[in-house]
């Protein structure tokens, strides 16, 4: 009986999920809280643009920054457009652990998809694992108006705090990248008026 093809097997990609684990060093692109609190072993980060995806408050957080009762709002990646965020490269001997943690940080409720996107860098492209926004999950929003969006992030808050902190984290770390999101500066802005008037009634 012939045996396996060891040279052949040893080619073939690890899959997660669907997502092929590379066999050396891995990219990880974050675009939220990714950027501030990434959670896992690299060696380096820098700024990153990845095409066909934009930021978008469009996943309920039901636990983070909101509760079941009064769900909050968190970010994805959403179809059309482009986002800059940070890309982060995890060298090979740290794969499995940064792996483990992405998945229990992102995974848990299949809200994202782990997903390979191209993502340009100062001194050229690379292939990065992204989370991109399950469309068919019942926690995804699609889209919501920022008068919609706004009166949500104003009054919700959930065990890693309020949902205006996680807003305004990703700008301030978007500010330090010298990344303007007008969008999300206009939002910011609605959610301050809000909370102002509400302290105010």
């Amino acid at each position: 009986m012939k045996g396996p093809d060891l040279a052949r097997l040893a080619e073939t990609p690890r899959l997660r999920d669907g997502f092929a684990i590379p066999q050396g060093e891995l990219w990880v692109f974050g675009y939220g809280s990714l950027m501030w609190d990434p959670g896992f072993a690299h060696d380096f980060a820098c700024t990153a643009l990845v095409r066909g995806y934009h930021r978008a408050f469009c996943i309920y957080s039901v636990r983070h920054r909101g509760t079941h009762e009064k769900p909050g709002l968190v970010l994805g990646l959403n179809r059309g457009g482009a986002c800059r965020g940070i890309a982060y490269r995890v060298p090979a001997t740290a794969v499995a652990g940064a792996l483990d943690a992405l998945w229990a940080r992102e995974m848990s409720r299949a809200v994202y998809m782990p997903r390979t996107v191209r993502v340009s860098l100062a001194d050229g492209p690379v292939q990065a694992l992204a989370f991109v926004a399950n469309t068919q999950h019942k926690h995804y929003t699609g889209d919501l108006a920022l008068e919609d969006t706004a009166q949500i992030i104003a009054c919700c808050s959930g065990q890693r705090g309020h949902n205006i902190d996680y807003l305004s984290n990703t700008l301030r770390h978007l500010d330090e990248l010298g990344v303007r999101d007008a969008t999300l500066r206009k939002l910011y802005r609605r959610v301050l008026d809000l909370q102002a008037a509400q302290a105010g009634s």
